[in-house]
């Protein structure tokens, strides 16, 4: 008999966009390995992209449960300039990708409203449904019992939530973190007061100190946790402290690593889009500002012009919500007319255009924390079985785990003869391409959700 486990989370379909895929995946195969998912979402979340394509991946075992949430965040995207809902193609708003760290102006309706949401929409905008989230959850579990729950953030409020039915209830808890929390890259630029940013930190220290187990998608992620249990332990200001908690050490073991992967059954029997004729660079996904590869704009454009054949071959394609800045970076290296922009395309729609790239484009956001992060989208890449060139610093995680699977190279923000002499290659056909196949399988949803239901399991036994 198959046993029941809460999984309280935000991001749902059809809801698009690299928050739900993780859950709606896990989800998808953890009945294969006899746990029954019940999903706690919002019924009408402030959804900035919607797909109708994924609900296809919801398994039939799951138990789904959809309640009102008020959120301020519509007043939110109102003062900062950004429209709901997704239906419109591409960025047609003119909005940036990511406002709270937005180059330029801010008025100062923006301003007031980034501060609101720092020091008054805490841990995050979703702040309103813990409340009546967990007065609901708690009657329905009375009435239909599982036997764990998981909290998936951001946002965060979702922890919260999960922190007061385990309280409540007991019932074990995993706190399941696809970002940081306070050591997110955005975090820094928020405009907090001293008492916010201890309310934060005390937030994140409960959430880690309370949970079961806890789960994040890197290394540096748990070894981050890790250093402020630790510090906070030196300091002795935890608040609120549960059984286990006197050793930092002790409590490692109840820290996992479980990956973001790619659903194989998304790359099985599709057909690689139809592209133009000629060298195809695709980016798939957020294209946000902060990542913009200004030296990648340079060097196509000195390769249109120096190199035989490659100005008629060259073709930009991305597919996804792309700042204003990266189009006009593109525009402004003369590669205009190079560039197809599609907006957002249904996700298969998105691997197919992967699967027929010559090349994928990853850039990480040119921030000191981008070090330790491993994008969703970096492992739909991997599955596509094309090369890569990623943008980002040297000795990250992703720079490893290319290494590891041979699938591309990673460049410095400001390298241009290593990155021009990688395309070069690629384009001639001098440059051999053999990724390590059983590396990338590790990362199938599948053989994930298998890994997650091993900590489920140790947590009910």
């Amino acid at each position: 008999m198959s046993k029941r486990v809460l999984i309280i989370t935000y991001y749902w379909p059809p809801t698009a966009g690299s928050g739900v895929q993780r859950w709606l995946k896990m989800s998808k195969y953890l009945p294969q390995y006899g746990w029954q998912p019940v999903i706690y979402t919002p019924e009408n979340p402030e959804a900035g992209m919607t797909d109708e394509s994924l609900l296809r991946d919801i398994a039939p075992e799951a138990e789904v449960i959809k309640r009102p949430i008020l959120e301020p965040y519509t007043v939110f995207n109102i003062l900062t300039g950004k429209k709901k809902g997704g239906k419109s193609k591409g960025n047609a708003g003119g909005t940036a990708v990511n406002p709270i760290n937005a180059v330029g102006h801010k008025s100062p309706l923006m301003r007031l409203s980034l501060w609101l949401r720092a020091n008054v929409f805490v841990p995050d905008p979703r702040f309103l449904w813990i409340r009546p989230s967990v007065k609901f959850l708690k009657q329905y579990l009375r009435e239909h019992p599982v036997d764990a729950i998981v909290s998936t953030g951001p946002p965060h409020s979702m922890h919260l939530i999960a922190r007061a039915l385990h309280r409540s209830t007991g019932i074990p808890w995993t706190a399941d973190f696809r970002d940081p929390w306070t050591r997110i890259f955005y975090f820094k630029h928020l405009p907090l007061t001293r008492r916010s940013r201890k309310r934060y930190a005390a937030m994140e220290l409960s959430v880690l100190r309370e949970a079961d187990h806890v789960v994040a998608v890197t290394d540096n992620m748990i070894r981050d946790f890790l250093e402020e249990l630790d510090a906070d332990k030196k300091r002795g200001t935890s608040g609120r402290q549960t059984a286990g908690d006197s050793s930092v050490t002790e409590q490692k073991n109840k820290f996992h690593v479980i990956e973001n992967g790619y659903d194989e059954a998304d790359f099985t029997g599709i057909t690689a889009a139809e592209l133009p004729a000629g060298f195809n660079l695709v980016h798939t996904g957020l294209f946000s500002a902060e990542g913009n590869p200004r030296r990648l704009w340079k060097v196509l454009a000195e390769l249109c012009r120096d190199l035989p054949g490659f100005g008629r071959d060259l073709h930009l394609t991305f597919a996804g919500k792309t700042d204003p800045e990266i189009l006009a970076a593109v525009r402004k290296a003369g590669l205009g007319d190079h560039l197809t922009d599609r907006g957002y395309i249904p996700h298969h729609e998105a691997n197919s255009l992967q699967k027929a790239a010559d090349l994928l484009l990853l850039p990480l956001r040119e921030e000191p924390e981008a070090a330790g992060i491993l994008t969703g989208k970096y492992f739909e890449y991997l599955a596509a079985g094309r090369p890569i060139a990623a943008f980002g610093p040297h000795g990250s995680v992703l720079e490893q785990s290319l290494a590891a699977t041979r699938t591309g190279e990673i460049f410095d923000w400001d390298e241009e003869a290593p990155l021009k002499a990688y395309i070069t290659a690629l384009y001639t056909r001098t440059l051999a391409f053999e990724p390590n196949t059983e590396a990338i399988s590790a990362y199938t949803r599948r053989s994930l959700a298998g890994r997650y239901a091993a900590i489920l399991k140790d947590l009910t036994k």
